[in-house]
């Protein structure tokens, strides 16, 4: 039998655009602080809350995209969130106080989190069912890439150029991705109005999360809230370590090996199953934490930024999968949204928790105890999923 392609026009632009929306993100995210502090001297904490507004911005998008996408359409949902995204970037040339800047981060957030959410959601209906873990596992390499790229330029850019120049060239690539997700040809759907996502009815969970992919969405927020560790302290423990070296190309290695592995374990996961890369996912992610906070050289520094990505990678492409494929077609769109509202909350509200934490912890014995957490989530995966998942094979 002829296998279903996967490689498309659609399918290439659709990932592209996932690309340049994740890189304009990473490469602002590791410069916003710095802008502040220079523009309007803002104290650390004001820095902090300027990088992280971002991330408040992104869930209020999903959860306002979420329970509309499919009434607005998809492909039109992506160009509002684009044409917003390029025109909150503009506002950046015209902050004049850090409340300025705070506005324009958490609508700079909002857009990004309504135009990645409408790409996550065309990408599901672009990708044939058969290939759907090989498929999302290839589109989170965009992610991937943007994730390595973006902070390596952004901080580039500090070193030759100006503020204004680098908010130009964001705004530059979000045009780009906005003329990039014109092309695409994105399926329709026809849908029961009744059960329309989004149509006016009495309060209900299903209007803002999809309710079956709540359960495999909280496993991601636990892994994400582990990540959040690496993401916010990773180079202050160098610094502390004394291995800021290494953690120069942390996340360089953390791509390769994320890079190397999702081919791989996306065809794995639609041949055999999600067990066969979760399991082993939650041990590799435990390890690189372990390892992470035992290290006492770049080598060990190093090591652990692969098994990180070996680990947490390969747990983010398939849980987004598994909720994909557990929901009717008519709400994937939902369950896109709730997927990432759950990541974002991970990411966005660990530094805050975990900043509590190492007021009585140091960074080692955190990132060792963030290990144990991440073996743990292996019992909520099989209690939520594993356990169920030859009864679910066939939907």
């Amino acid at each position: 039998m002829k296998q279903e392609r996967l490689w498309t026009k659609n399918f290439i632009m659709i990932s592209s655009v996932n690309f340049l929306l994740t890189l304009v993100f990473f490469l602002l995210v590791v410069i916003i602080g710095l802008y502040a502090v220079d523009e309007f001297k803002a104290t650390t904490s004001q820095a902090g809350l300027v990088t992280g507004i971002f991330i408040v911005g992104t869930l209020i998008g999903r959860l306002f995209i979420g329970a509309r996408i499919e009434r607005i359409g998809r492909k039109k949902t992506l160009i509002i969130g684009f044409i917003l995204f390029n025109t909150v970037t503009l506002l950046y040339f015209f902050s004049s106080s850090i409340t300025v800047l705070l506005i324009t981060r958490l609508l700079h957030g909002i857009s990004l989190g309504i135009a990645s959410t409408a790409a996550a959601t065309i990408v599901a209906f672009i990708i044939p069912m058969a290939r759907r873990g090989e498929g999302i596992g290839y589109f989170s390499m965009s992610s991937t890439l943007a994730t390595a790229i973006g902070p390596f330029v952004g901080l580039l850019l500090t070193q030759v150029t100006t503020f204004q120049t680098i908010f130009a060239i964001c705004l530059g690539v979000g045009i780009v991705g906005l003329l990039a997700g014109l092309v695409v040809q994105v399926p329709t759907l026809k849908l029961d109005v009744a059960n329309e996502p989004g149509v006016k009815q009495k309060f209900s969970i299903r209007r803002y999360l999809e309710p079956s992919a709540i359960p495999i969405a909280f496993v991601t927020l636990a892994v994400a809230f582990c990540f959040s560790s690496v993401l916010s302290f990773m180079n202050f423990y160098a610094i502390e370590q004394d291995l800021i070296k290494a953690a120069s190309v942390f996340f360089l290695v953390y791509a390769i090996s994320v890079l190397v592995s999702r081919p791989f374990t996306g065809r794995l996961m639609d041949m055999k199953g999600a067990n066969y890369v979760m399991y082993p996912a939650f041990v590799l992610l435990a390890a690189g934490l372990v390892v992470l906070g035992s290290a006492t050289s770049s080598l060990s520094f190093l090591i652990a930024a692969s098994l990180i990505g070996f680990g947490f990678g390969n747990i983010q492409s398939c849980t987004q999968a598994i909720a994909v494929k557990i929901t009717p077609r008519e709400r994937m769109g939902m369950a896109t949204s709730t997927f990432f509202i759950f990541l974002d909350a991970g990411l966005g509200f660990g530094p805050y928790i975990l900043g509590f934490v190492l007021d009585i912890v140091s960074f080692s014995q955190m990132y060792l105890s963030l290990g144990f957490l991440a073996f743990v989530t292996i019992g909520l995966y099989y209690a939520v999923y594993g356990r169920s998942e030859k009864d679910r094979l066939s939907i």
